[in-house]
C-alpha cells in the first residue's frame, strides 16, 4: 500500500521518502525511563555497613605570618619593626612550637639586598619553621 500526497495526481503513487521517528523517539523514552529506574537498584545490591562518621569541630586555621623586608634591609613581623636577627628568631621559634604550624609568608621589596631575605630564610630554618612561602604581585596583563 502506498502512501499519496494529497497533492498527487489522480493514477499516481507518490510515496513518502521521510522516516517516521515517532515510534523511535517513544521507545527511547522508554529505555530511559527503565535505565533510571534501575540503576539505583543494581548500585545497591550488596548489603554492608558502612562506618558512622562522628562530628568533630575543626578549629579554624592558624592565621598566616607575614613577615616583611623592605629596600633598606630591616624586617617587619607583620608591621612592627624587629631590633634584631635574635627578635626574629625567638617569634619564629614560638611560630615553630604552635600545633598547626602557621604557615611564614615572606614579603620583600624589589630593591631589597638577597642577603636580607636569605637572613630571613635561615632564621625561619633554624627556629624549625616548616612552610615558607614568598608573596609576589600577580603578573600584569
Amino acid at each position: 500500500m502506498a502512501i499519496r500526497y494529497a497533492d498527487a495526481q489522480p493514477g499516481e503513487d507518490a510515496l513518502i521518502a521521510q522516516i517516521n521517528t515517532t515510534p523511535l523517539v517513544d521507545v527511547m523514552l522508554v529505555l530511559l525511563i527503565i535505565f533510571l529506574i534501575t540503576i539505583p537498584v543494581v548500585n545497591s545490591t550488596i548489603a554492608v555497613t558502612l562506618p558512622r562518621e562522628q562530628n568533630q569541630r575543626v578549629d579554624a586555621q592558624q592565621e598566616n605570618v607575614i613577615i616583611t623586608v623592605d629596600a633598606q634591609g630591616t624586617t617587619y613581623w607583620f608591621d612592627t619593626p624587629l631590633p634584631d636577627r635574635a627578635a626574629l628568631v625567638e617569634l619564629l621559634q614560638k611560630i615553630a612550637a604552635m600545633q598547626p604550624q602557621p604557615e611564614v609568608h615572606i614579603r620583600s621589596d624589589v630593591r631589597a639586598e638577597y642577603a636580607s631575605v636569605g637572613r630571613v630564610v635561615l632564621a625561619a630554618q633554624q627556629a624549625g619553621v616548616a612552610r615558607i612561602g614568598f608573596l609576589t604581585e600577580p603578573p600584569g596583563r
